[in-house]
């Protein structure tokens, strides 16, 4: 499984709605707003990577009010116990 966090900046005010819509995608496992430059952190689980980047350049930057991502991605070695 594969692991991404994605910082979301939006417009202003505009926050609780692009929140409700980072839910309602399958892959976003939590989405939780910030205070700070970014607005919402967002995590997204998938099979591969290449699911996340579809999902990142496809749904969660087409939302409409989102004006910035950065992604960040999770090193697999680390990742386990």
């Amino acid at each position: 499984m594969e692991i991404a966090y994605i910082l979301v900046q939006c417009k202003m005010a505009h926050e609780m709605e692009v929140l409700k819509e980072l839910l309602a995608i399958d892959l976003v496992k939590e989405a939780k707003g910030t205070f700070g430059y970014y607005d919402i952190l967002v995590k997204i689980e998938a099979e591969n990577v290449a699911l996340i980047e579809q999902t990142i350049t496809k749904k969660i930057r087409t939302i409409t009010n989102v004006t910035t991502t950065t992604t960040i991605s999770i090193i697999p070695e680390q990742d386990k116990e």
